[in-house]
């Protein structure tokens, strides 16, 4: 019993015995208070948006005098639906339905929408239907204004088309999208646990490869023959190209390796010019500055010219130090708490090459050094596909969650009284919660 050529972009077919009407119809947008104003000295909820999830949950726990309250925020109400306007967040999915607050009244903000809900329309289920992936991907369709600040307008989201089931049934859909996802978040938390877990295994891995006292000990820069960085051209960021020589900057290095999507590019002559900062095959690359510092990799041999900038610098390996074996030093606990403890003890700036060369760390034979990297890459393609499935799991279960919030508010998947009992007894099993 399907009804089609309903003439919604984002629609197909949606049953017969739903309403169509429009959001202006069914929840007023930004409606301010729904009593009197809050005084002086009233508490209020503040929710800035990166207090607000893009799987409906939200931190209020943050409270502030009226009198505290910034200005023009957004203000909102327990039984509001919030939905976040400006790109990239309206896309990404932030947004909730206010269920409850310790507080009268809220101040978000002012990128939010917020809606009421009317008595044609339960205050869950709308913001099922304004969560909808495909309903946001129509939106994006449909913003204004200028790139990195384009927004859903008023006027897209009061005239946005909606098909509405009876209250009752509005009723149990929320309920079963509710247990629904809360059962895919939790395998989607338990999933991500599973990855942390993986992370720590790594470093005891480390850990265990590098921890033998019985191997001597010497300084990087005696076993370097270079320790230097770069400079950002002349002009800055201004002089960068969109194709030519690449520039390595800290954003580029992490310690699973080169990350080049947001690479910078120089011209050839440029790249003559800077020689001291030319990259080698084998050249161990370390963060010195910023947040990112201590994150460190290496450069393949399949990479080609390139350079760094003054926040990366090179470690050129000697003949007597192997640079996969350095790499995975400096990455390891131990490694990482000599730069820290180094970076904390010298400049806060950032590190220096004197800093760095006074680093002490294991130096065997290099036959020793190459079966120590030929043990840690073993363990790292086995961890490797761990990791990748452990992710592709994950990314299933989010597609799942879209599909189905999509499926139940259009109505291409029906839910009974069973469905929700069957899915809400599901939930209770696995927080291994008494049954009713």
């Amino acid at each position: 019993m399907k009804e089609s050529n309903i003439h919604e972009p984002w629609l197909v077919d949606v049953p017969l015995d739903w309403v169509s009407s429009r959001i202006k119809n069914v929840a007023l947008l930004s409606p301010g208070c729904s009593g009197k104003n809050p005084t002086q000295h009233e508490l209020c909820t503040v929710l800035p948006m990166e207090l607000l999830s893009d799987n409906g949950t939200m931190d209020t726990s943050n409270i502030q005098s009226y009198e505290d309250v910034f200005s023009g925020l957004t203000i909102f109400e327990a039984g509001d639906v919030l939905f976040a306007k400006i790109t990239p967040c309206m896309e990404n999915g932030k947004g909730a339905y206010v269920e409850a607050l310790s507080t009268r009244y809220a101040f978000g903000s002012t990128e939010y929408h917020v809606l009421r809900p009317l008595h044609k329309v339960q205050g869950k289920f709308l913001y099922y239907y304004t969560k909808n992936s495909v309903f946001r991907e129509y939106a994006a369709e449909n913003m204004t204004g200028a790139a990195g600040q384009k927004r859903v307008s008023s006027r897209f989201l009061k005239e946005t088309r909606l098909f509405l089931p009876p209250l009752p049934e509005q009723v149990r859909i929320a309920a079963y999208l509710d247990a629904s996802c809360a059962a895919i978040d939790a395998a989607v938390n338990a999933k991500k646990k599973q990855l942390e877990a993986l992370i720590e295994m790594k470093k005891e891995t480390l850990h265990r490869a590098f921890n033998h006292a019985e191997w001597p000990v010497e300084r990087v820069k005696d076993l370097a023959i270079k320790i230097g960085s770069g400079v950002t051209p002349d002009g800055g960021s201004a002089g960068y190209l969109d194709e030519g020589i690449p520039l390595l900057r800290s954003q580029n290095v992490h310690f699973d390796g080169l990350r080049l999507d947001d690479v910078a590019f120089i011209a050839p002559e440029t790249h003559r010019e800077m020689r001291n900062s030319q990259l080698k095959p084998h050249d161990v690359l370390l963060n010195i500055t910023g947040a990112s510092i201590g994150r460190c990799t290496y450069v393949p041999d399949d990479f080609g010219e390139g350079n760094v900038n003054q926040h990366v610098c090179i470690i050129r390996p000697g003949h007597r130090l192997h640079y996969r074996f350095l790499a995975e030093y400096l990455s390891s606990p131990m490694g990482q708490g000599q730069i820290m403890s180094t970076f904390t003890g010298a400049s806060r700036q950032g590190l220096s090459h004197k800093d760095l060369g006074l680093i002490r760390i294991p130096a065997p034979s290099i036959e020793t050094q190459c079966e120590v990297v030929a043990s840690l890459n073993t363990a790292e393609e086995q961890r490797s596909k761990l990791f990748s499935n452990i992710e592709s799991q994950i990314a299933t279960l989010i597609d799942y969650r879209k599909s189905l919030i999509h499926e139940c508010v259009t109505g291409q998947r029906r839910i009974s009284e069973a469905d929700v009992a069957k899915v809400e007894r599901t939930l209770e099993q696995a927080a291994g919660l008494p049954q009713q």
